[in-house]
């Protein structure tokens, strides 16, 4: 696909999914999200022709205008939409799918302790939300969803979704949970179910004490 069409995909999936967008100028002129993506792109051009001064110096650039860290060796698919973006980080091996929605302040990074591959991929239609940490080289599957926050360390099947620190996987099985892809709020939270789950526990715990009490009175 060449670097127009890419831009072209990138504008539409603004205008698709953001609501506060109105118009292609608009997006064209203002979205920071867009001007990184787009540098970017011109960045891992010079990248892969091993021109790695040049890219650098378009990424810190890009860096600079736009809050938004990418390495120009990340790959990223079509259609990719940061929203917001100001604190985004994008590790050099990080890979991303096409369609995919970062939310500000997440990181696509590495723990420090692998060589070689060192970010994590994404696949398609993914959904990471603001101040979400997905460190390691694994792979997070289509269509998952990782909530605000979490912090993600291991693989995440396709659609999924990932909540909590460290992050713990809630598979959909197929049930439709209602949620569109733009919603980091009505995720279901394995924690508080959890939590919930031993206060109901400790609830009939504490009646069945209270009947033993009365027995023996």
């Amino acid at each position: 696909m060449s670097f127009i069409d890419n831009i072209k995909h990138d504008i539409n999936s603004v205008k698709e999914r953001d609501p506060a967008a109105h118009s292609s100028l608009e997006i064209i002129l203002t979205y920071s999200g867009l001007h990184a993506v787009i540098m970017h792109r011109a960045a891992h051009w010079f990248y892969i022709h091993d021109h790695k001064v040049i890219a650098r110096a378009i990424s810190q650039i890009s860096r600079f205008l736009t809050g938004i860290e990418i390495h120009p060796g990340a790959k990223i698919g079509k259609g990719l939409l940061i929203d917001h973006g100001s604190g985004v980080v994008i590790g050099e091996t990080a890979e991303i799918g096409d369609y995919c929605l970062l939310y500000q302040g997440c990181t696509l990074g590495g723990t420090g302790k692998d060589s070689g591959k060192r970010h994590p991929t994404l696949g398609n239609n993914v959904m990471v939300g603001c101040g979400a940490k997905i460190l390691g080289p694994f792979k997070v599957g289509d269509g998952a969803k990782i909530a605000a926050n979490a912090v993600v360390l291991e693989e995440v099947p396709p659609n999924c979704t990932a909540v909590g620190v460290p992050a713990r996987v809630v598979r959909r099985n197929g049930v439709k949970t209602g949620c569109d892809d733009l919603d980091q709020i009505h995720i279901p939270d394995p924690v508080s179910q959890e939590l919930c789950a031993y206060r109901i526990r400790l609830e009939n715990l504490e009646k069945q004490v209270e009947q033993l009490k009365k027995e023996r009175q």
